[in-house]
């Protein structure tokens, strides 16, 4: 058999080449997507560096700011609290006899003065019965002077051996019992005398005087529980405010020298001076609850803006320091437990760390600055240390008398 070449429409296949599994497509799709996911994040967050760093600095790099200078003067150590202003007297008054009130003297809200007439009670059931002690008390006083004159008969009988011993013992113990009467007699006069004066009632105290509590015509009880009249005194008065029993220590050995302690009273807002006072005392025990102890303080409230019962912010100014860098509140900053300033030399900001002391207000003692240096007092969000700074506005030195406000 002669072999022929095989033609073309008579050739075998070529060998196909295996398709790759579904498996293998799927994972090539999640790396690509993973690669574009980490590009596309990488560049968004290229950009937002990049505009925040444009935000916090200006055009030219520098940053406007202001200052304060700091100085070296005295600040106060202050106690504060919130106290109460409670009056150094308080008078309600109440009826000491039954009857009907004839007139009502006062105004309400008036002040008064310690003598003034306030209320009229009917006395006329009273002056009637001092009338009546008053004539037993004449009679009685007749019967001891025929006593007294028969006893002096019968000691001058006596003495010419007249009369017996006992005639004569008689009659004096027979004066003395009129004596006794005559005392009983002026201890009833004087008791209803005291019941006619309990009619016309005066003020104990100056001070002023609250709402009107009752009109002419009602009916008052003797020794009642209701009021006929408040009268407060308001000159001077007193704030009451706990002191911490840490403080003690500083408190009690000024007192005891009857050292002045100044104390201050701001309103609820803690911005208004409403007078200025000195500690007089301390309570004799420190409350277990709260671990204080209850001061007085004495006001003279001369112009009475200070109302009883009202809440006020007492100060009280414990010790003063003297010669301590003092710089405004607003230049300190806090990086957790550790305090700061930018502290500006030659139009560049250094940052400083400083230890922190007593603050009065809007002002700091610090320590970790010198007096004269200058402080950044605005633009914290975009300085760092060594940034240029330009400055803007009139410097604003620390204060070196404290603040007037806690």
């Amino acid at each position: 058999m002669t072999n022929q070449p095989i033609g073309p429409d008579h050739q075998l296949p070529a060998q196909t080449k295996p398709k790759p599994s579904s498996a293998v497509r799927l994972i090539v799709w999640i790396v690509i997507l993973l690669v574009f996911a980490v590009a596309f994040l990488l560049i968004w967050r290229h950009k937002d560096t990049a505009a925040a760093t444009a935000s916090r600095r200006p055009a030219g790099g520098t940053i406007s700011v202001t200052t304060a200078t700091a100085k070296r003067g005295d600040i106060g150590v202050y106690v504060e609290a919130i106290g109460t202003v409670t009056p150094v007297y308080t008078a309600s008054i109440t009826s000491q006899v039954t009857g009907v009130i004839t007139a009502v003297n006062y105004r309400e809200g008036q002040i008064v003065q310690k003598g003034d007439p306030l209320i009229e009670i009917d006395s006329r059931p009273y002056k009637a019965t001092l009338l009546q002690a008053e004539g037993t008390l004449e009679r009685d006083r007749n019967v001891l002077a025929q006593a007294q004159m028969d006893l002096a008969r019968y000691k001058d009988a006596w003495a010419r051996n007249a009369i017996p011993k006992q005639t004569l013992d008689d009659q004096e113990k027979l004066v003395l019992q009129d004596e006794g009467t005559v005392k009983l007699d002026q201890g009833a006069v004087q008791y209803d005398q005291i019941q006619v004066d309990f009619c016309h009632i005066v003020a104990p105290i100056t001070g002023r005087v609250g709402l009107r509590l009752v009109d002419p015509g009602n009916v008052v009880q003797s020794n009642g529980t209701n009021p006929l009249v408040v009268i407060t005194q308001l000159q001077p008065t007193t704030v009451i405010f706990p002191v911490p029993e840490d403080n003690l220590g500083e408190i009690a050995p000024r007192l005891r020298k009857k050292s002045a302690l100044q104390v201050t009273a701001f309103d609820r807002t803690g911005q208004k001076q409403l007078g200025e006072g000195t500690l007089i005392s301390l309570d004799n025990q420190i409350n277990t609850t709260t671990g204080t102890v209850n001061a007085r303080s004495l006001f003279a409230n001369r112009d009475n803006s200070l109302f009883p019962n009202q809440f006020v912010n007492a100060r009280l100014l414990v010790d003063t320091q003297h010669n301590a860098i003092l710089i405004p509140t607003s230049t300190i900053q806090h990086n957790g437990t550790e305090a700061y300033v930018f502290v500006l030399q030659e139009n560049f900001a250094h940052m400083r760390d400083i230890k922190t002391g007593v603050v009065d207000g809007d002002t700091t003692a610090v320590t970790g600055v010198n007096a004269g240096d200058v402080l950044a007092n605005s633009s914290f969000d975009k300085l760092q240390d060594k940034s240029k700074v330009a400055v803007s506005g009139k410097p604003i030195p620390a204060s070196t008398n404290g603040s007037s406000a806690p």
